[in-house]
């Protein structure tokens, strides 16, 4: 492990003691003084559960690591541990310097205490000198932005409020370790934004980020690496966008063995391409289907494993293109075997293009368009959805996401997603800046005198 790691946890895990009966925990206490007076080992009164064991890892300092996981996953038990606040059962964790964390909404808030005497409660806890605070509480309350509430008792606030200040108040204190435990789940979507700024600026001055969350798009975009936890154990520990596809394929897909045979989702480098091997969605009915996919699809999942036949990405008059130039017409066509309960009203067929990072670029849907399928169309039918465009899609690396959708209202239910159903590059012989750059017009006029 690096030296010079701001968190490092080799082996940790925490157990505890369930008691079937109020009388088992009272014989344990009783027995174990007399039997280890007589040399005898304690007898067993209880039932052991691990809420945690076996996780190590490291976070060098300006790294964010997403934490992810279903509920009781052990996430916020290791947290705790991490922040000194629960006392390992075996392992070990080590941490250098100061520790900001937001681990509960309102944790270490007075209820009765205002906004303002909680701000200056909560940097002494956090290790601020009262000066300190007083040169920041401008500061502080100008980002929670809850103007004149901060003069009430927090025990009126609405969650909202809560976690701006809360947040604030952790995020002013210099902190070389920030966790941050889903308090941003409850921020509208414009504290959201400034929030992931925030911490951004804070990782780029060198301190170590602890993100937890269920929001994937969230941990893609503020993290480098992902620890996902499940049943109390380490599942993966890896590049975001790799570990945060197979984490979303394990919560959709309960069944790995329905996976699409030809399909692989497992090895894959630093860079998100595979280690090896074609891979691509091969069309086993059918052997003319293009199979020039080199990397294997990030994930995999539905309730209809196969529909999908084929992706082409299509530019000028080659219909399978690794390579586009910006400004190019392109056509993205998604074959497709209709499902057995096919209903025009509710099938829909999508796509999207993201970075590398799984930042979703493009996204469009047949639901985006007035028009429906062929009155003809029918359950078991093979057809072929083309979706064209100019691509506005600056220098650099994609993939393709294809899904074929069921969506009822505002209920959408998938018959199959693959993300990193095909990957191609694109290149511009004019320097463009921001992520997508569409072909704009530009019009000079003047305007009369006044």
């Amino acid at each position: 492990m690096s030296s010079d790691a701001l968190i490092r946890v080799e082996g940790l895990g925490k157990r505890y003691d369930m008691f079937a009966k109020p009388v088992d925990r009272l014989m344990q206490l009783m027995s174990d003084p007399v039997r280890r007076g007589l040399g005898m080992a304690p007898a067993k009164h209880s039932k052991e559960v691990w809420a945690l064991r076996g996780v190590s890892f490291e976070v060098p300092p300006g790294e964010a690591l997403g934490v992810m996981g279903r509920n009781g996953s052990g996430k916020s038990t290791m947290l705790q541990m991490l922040c000194g606040t629960l006392t390992p059962t075996e392992g070990h964790v080590q941490v250098r310097g100061r520790i900001a964390a937001l681990l509960e909404l309102g944790a270490g808030f007075n209820p009765e205490f205002t906004g303002r005497e909680n701000v200056f409660l909560n940097g002494r806890l956090l290790g601020l000198e009262t000066a300190e605070i007083e040169s920041r509480f401008d500061d502080i309350c100008a980002f929670a932005d809850i103007g004149a509430y901060i003069d009430e008792p927090t025990k009126t606030y609405s969650s909202g409020m809560f976690v701006r200040l809360a947040f604030s108040v952790a995020t002013s204190v210099d902190a070389d370790i920030l966790v941050v435990d889903e308090a941003l789940a409850v921020g509208d979507a414009r504290f959201q934004a400034r929030c992931m700024k925030r911490i951004r600026a804070i990782q780029d001055d060198g301190a170590s980020v602890l993100f937890v969350s269920h929001d994937v798009a969230a941990v893609r975009t503020l993290c480098q690496r992902a620890l996902w936890l499940e049943r109390g154990g380490m599942k993966e520990l890896g590049p975001v966008l790799q570990v945060s596809s197979r984490y979303m394929e394990s919560i959709f897909q309960d069944d790995p063995e329905a996976l699409h045979p030809s399909v692989g989702v497992d090895a894959h480098d630093e860079e998100g391409t595979s280690a090896g091997g074609d891979a691509g969605v091969q069309d086993t009915a059918a052997p003319d289907a293009p199979t020039v996919h080199k990397e294997k699809p990030l994930a995999h999942w539905g309730q209809q494993i196969g529909l999908i036949r084929a992706v082409t990405l299509a530019a000028g008059d080659q219909r399978d293109c690794e390579l586009l130039e910006w400004g190019q017409r392109c056509r993205i066509g998604i074959r497709v075997l209709l499902p057995p309960d096919y209903a025009p009203e509710s099938f829909r067929v999508a796509f999207s293009i993201k970075d590398l990072r799984g930042h979703d670029i493009v996204v469009s849907s047949t639901d985006d368009s007035s028009t429906t399928p062929p009155a003809h169309w029918s359950a078991g039918a093979e057809v072929e959805i083309e979706f064209a465009f100019e691509n506005g899609l600056v220098e650099g690396k994609y993939f393709l996401v294809a899904a074929v959708e069921k969506r009822t209202g505002p209920v959408v239910e998938y018959y199959e997603y693959i993300e990193g159903v095909r990957y191609f590059s694109v290149i511009s012989p004019v320097r463009h800046f921001g992520i997508y750059q569409p072909k704009i017009e530009h019009v000079f006029k003047e305007l009369p005198r006044v």
